[in-house]
């Protein structure tokens, strides 16, 4: 039998030792590296060819929505990606899909989960817990232009990156070294997150931030 390959993009060790344990337990899956960044999951995908990529969205040096992104521009569909987060899935999972990515696992549930989900993907099928799927649904068949977003959903991907690594405490220049984008463009970026959530100065953007991020999980 010959074992698909499983790549995993997780900048946490322990846990990344953790689900490599899991998985390797099956007769048809094998963990064929792992990857603490966005530069090292190229080069393990160069290197070892894996059917599936189980991504984090947060790594140190880069995203994993950017990474699934640019996968699936390179790969058409053929490397499938499993999105693995302790984010607000109702927030995340969403963006998630539209990125190209074919599941979505939260981290509480990673160590039941994950397996199911892998195979669900293999299999061709989209994995998602029943409530995120419900409220994708929910989403979906309400007409856009009446759909009520909250503030933060209104804020698009990159918006969306530069607000949490705000609540990490990074300046507009730490952020644009870590998004290899110009202090100007991350200054544009805060301005339209600003208008966006309604805050007036930089110092509620920043306060807003770390408040957000420590109810969604951030400190993983």
């Amino acid at each position: 039998m010959t074992k698909k390959r499983i790549l995993i993009v997780e900048d946490h060790p322990i846990f990344r030792l953790g689900l490599t344990e899991l998985i390797n337990q099956e007769e048809d899956l094998e963990v064929c590296a792992g990857a603490e960044d966005v530069a090292n999951a190229w080069q393990a995908i160069e290197a070892f060819s894996p059917d599936l990529v189980i991504a984090d969205i947060t790594l140190p040096r880069g995203d994993g929505i950017d990474l699934t992104k640019e996968i699936s521009r390179r790969f058409k569909g053929r490397l499938p990606v499993v999105i693995l987060s302790m984010h607000d899935a109702f927030l995340y999972a969403e963006r998630a899909l539209h990125a190209g990515a074919r599941g979505y696992i939260m981290k509480e549930e990673a160590m039941e989960k994950v397996v199911s989900a892998v195979r669900e993907v293999l299999a061709g099928k989209i994995y998602l817990n029943e409530q995120v799927k419900e409220h994708i649904l929910t989403n979906l068949a309400t007409h856009p232009e009446s759909r009520d977003k909250s503030p933060l959903e209104r804020l698009t991907d990159r918006e969306l990156e530069v607000l949490r690594l705000l609540s990490q405490g990074l300046s507009s220049r730490d952020i644009a070294r870590r998004l290899n984008l110009s202090i100007k463009t991350i200054g544009t970026y805060r301005e339209r997150i600003k208008e966006k959530l309604n805050l007036k100065h930089s110092a509620e953007l920043v306060r807003y931030a770390v408040h957000w991020a420590r109810n969604d999980g951030e400190s993983d």
